[in-house]
C-alpha cells in the first residue's frame, strides 16, 4: 500500500489501480487537502499505462461520510470565499477526473456515502456496495445544493421521483434499497467479500478491448455532456452563493458539537 498525505491511500493489485480515502477516524469525511490529495492520485493511476481500472472506496467502516466539520465551519466563517479557485477545483475536479476517465471506474461503497461521498460514486461506472452502504444527498440540511454533477447523474440513475426525494429531503437510501431501485449494481453481505468482487469485475471490465470501451462509454456519455457542463457550472456559481448566506453559517453550527 502506498499512503499518498496521510488522506488518500493507494495501490495496484494485478493492474487495478485501488484509492481509499484514508481517514477512517473522521469516517472519511472530506475537506480540501483530502480532495487535493484524491486528485493528484486519480491523475497519477489515470495517466499510467499499466493500470487497467480504478476502484474507488474508503479505509475503515465508511466510503466518505461528507464534508469534513472543521472545514465547513471555516468555509462558513469565510463566506465561502475560494470555492470556485480552490474548492471546486478539487471537489469537482474529483468527479470530473473519474467521470471523464476512459478507463473503467468501479465505487465499492461500504458505510456512508454522504454528500460529496454520494456524487464521487456517481461519477463511477459502477457502483458495489456491501449490506452496511447507504447514500445520502443531504446537501439541503446545510443549505447548500449538490454541485458536483449529482443533480444531473441521480435522475438518470435512479428516476426523477426518487432523485428528487434524495436531494429535495435528504433520503436516506440503504444498500438493499439502493440495489432495487438500480443506484448500485450489486450488494455483497460482508465488507471482504465487496472488494474481492471489485477486484473481480475491475479485472473483467479491464479485459475488453480498450479502444472499445473507451469509445462505448464515450457514446453513453455523450447524452450527457451537452449539459453535464452546464450542470458542472450552475453547480458551482450557485453554491458559491449559498456558501456565503446566513443558512449555511447557522446549519454548520447547529452541527457544532455540544
Amino acid at each position: 500500500m502506498e499512503t499518498e498525505t496521510g488522506t488518500v491511500a493507494s495501490w495496484i493489485d494485478q493492474g487495478v489501480g485501488w484509492v481509499a480515502i484514508d481517514r477512517p477516524r473522521a469516517r472519511n469525511a472530506a475537506d480540501a487537502v483530502t480532495m487535493e490529495a484524491l486528485c493528484g492520485v486519480l491523475d497519477r493511476l489515470i495517466g499510467d499505462d499499466a493500470v487497467k481500472a480504478i476502484v474507488m472506496t474508503g479505509t475503515g467502516k465508511h466510503f466518505l461520510a461528507g464534508g469534513d466539520f472543521d472545514f465547513l465551519r471555516d468555509m462558513a466563517a469565510t463566506g465561502g470565499s475560494g470555492a470556485h479557485a480552490t474548492v471546486y477545483r478539487w471537489f469537482q475536479g474529483a468527479t470530473r477526473r473519474l467521470f471523464q476517465c476512459s478507463k473503467p471506474t468501479i465505487a465499492a461503497v461500504s458505510g456512508a456515502a454522504i454528500t460529496v461521498g454520494c456524487e464521487i460514486a456517481l461519477a463511477c461506472d459502477v457502483r458495489l456496495a456491501d449490506s452496511t452502504a447507504f447514500f445520502q444527498e443531504s446537501w439541503i440540511d446545510l443549505g447548500l445544493i449538490a454541485p458536483l454533477g449529482g443533480s444531473l447523474l441521480l435522475p438518470r440513475i435512479v428516476g426523477f421521483g426518487l432523485a428528487k426525494e434524495m436531494i429535495l429531503e435528504s433520503r436516506r437510501i440503504h444498500a438493499e434499497e439502493a440495489l432495487r431501485v438500480g443506484l448500485v449494481n450489486a450488494v455483497y453481505e460482508t465488507q471482504q467479500a465487496l472488494r474481492d468482487a471489485a477486484q473481480a469485475r475491475a479485472l473483467a471490465m479491464a479485459a475488453r478491448p480498450a479502444a472499445a470501451f473507451r469509445t462505448a462509454k464515450e457514446l453513453l456519455h455523450r447524452g450527457l455532456e451537452s449539459t453535464m457542463a452546464d450542470a458542472w457550472s450552475a453547480g458551482v456559481d450557485a453554491q458559491a452563493l449559498l456558501l456565503a448566506s446566513n443558512g449555511f453559517r447557522d446549519a454548520v453550527e447547529a452541527l457544532a458539537p455540544r
